[in-house]
């Protein structure tokens, strides 16, 4: 599934390809995706520019002039491609963002699990986003606030990073690498951890997701940038998906179990 670094990079790859150009056309030719596209929504975008590509969790929003925003999921296989508005449509093409510059964005996406909805209000009073948690670069995101839903919870630290009603976009990848990168083991209790770990946790949270949008997120097996490149953040995985091999820092070789029914890999030399 895309994760947050993959959807920024999504962003940022279509946001010079849309942003201040009028949307002709949005042609849906599948309405059934994880929710059924309400027909009304072209009616409402059709002829209006584009003025922001923005995100919120795994949300792209794309803002209009005169008020309105397009809120479209990637699900578990999405993907946009920028193409001349010529190219044949392929297979599990759903829909296309017809562009006055000629392009169309175009949404991909076999297993259907994507969505897109229409707002006139604010965005951030969606159904969808107004109960989202804190963005992990956000402000919002700190030690003090971590370190306050910790405080009581039992469950495994690695699945409190990936829970998304506490904090969005941290999925297996990431929390395994920031918790290698913090020295932390993924089963330890939430509520055990000290201070300077929460602190050290919520840098590394940081600091991953960062050198993984930086680099183009990290290549999955559904997963291009806008432009039909890969991500190459997993060249830098030091125990993701690296169970048996030895540690990229002190050569134990890194362990793999499966925890909440996800595989997690750590060192146990240098997570404690």
């Amino acid at each position: 599934m895309p994760e947050l670094p993959e959807v920024e990079t999504t962003r940022r790859g279509v946001e010079p390809h849309v942003v201040g150009h009028r949307l002709v056309h949005l042609a849906v030719h599948e309405p059934r995706l994880r929710w059924r596209v309400d027909p009304k929504i072209p009616s409402h975008v059709d002829g209006r520019r584009i003025l922001h590509a923005g995100r919120r969790a795994k949300y792209l929003l794309f803002e209009f002039e005169g008020g309105g925003t397009l809120l479209l999921h990637l699900g578990m296989s999405g993907s946009l491609r920028v193409l001349p508005s010529e190219v044949p449509r392929r297979e599990h093409d759903h829909l296309d963002f017809l562009l006055d510059s000629g392009q169309t964005l175009r949404f991909n996406d076999p297993r259907r699990f994507g969505s897109l909805h229409y707002t006139d209000g604010d965005p951030a009073l969606h159904p969808l986003l107004a109960k989202l948690a804190p963005e992990p670069l956000g402000q919002a995101f700190d030690a003090d606030y971590l370190w306050r839903v910790t405080r009581g919870r039992k469950v495994a630290i690695k699945l409190l990073l990936m829970n998304s009603h506490l904090v969005v976009g941290v999925g297996n990848i990431y929390a395994s690498e920031a918790l290698f990168r913090a020295g932390i083991r993924p089963r330890r209790h939430a509520r055990g951890l000290r201070r300077d770990e929460i602190a050290r946790l919520v840098t590394a949270v940081r600091e991953v997701l960062a050198m993984a949008i930086e680099v183009g997120g990290t290549t999955l097996r559904d997963f291009v940038g806008a432009d039909g490149n890969p991500g190459y953040f997993r060249q830098k995985l030091f125990v993701y998906e690296r169970g048996g091999e030895p540690c990229r820092v002190c050569a134990t070789p890194v362990r793999h179990a499966l925890q909440g029914q996800r595989s997690t890999y750590w060192c146990p030399t240098c997570q404690h």
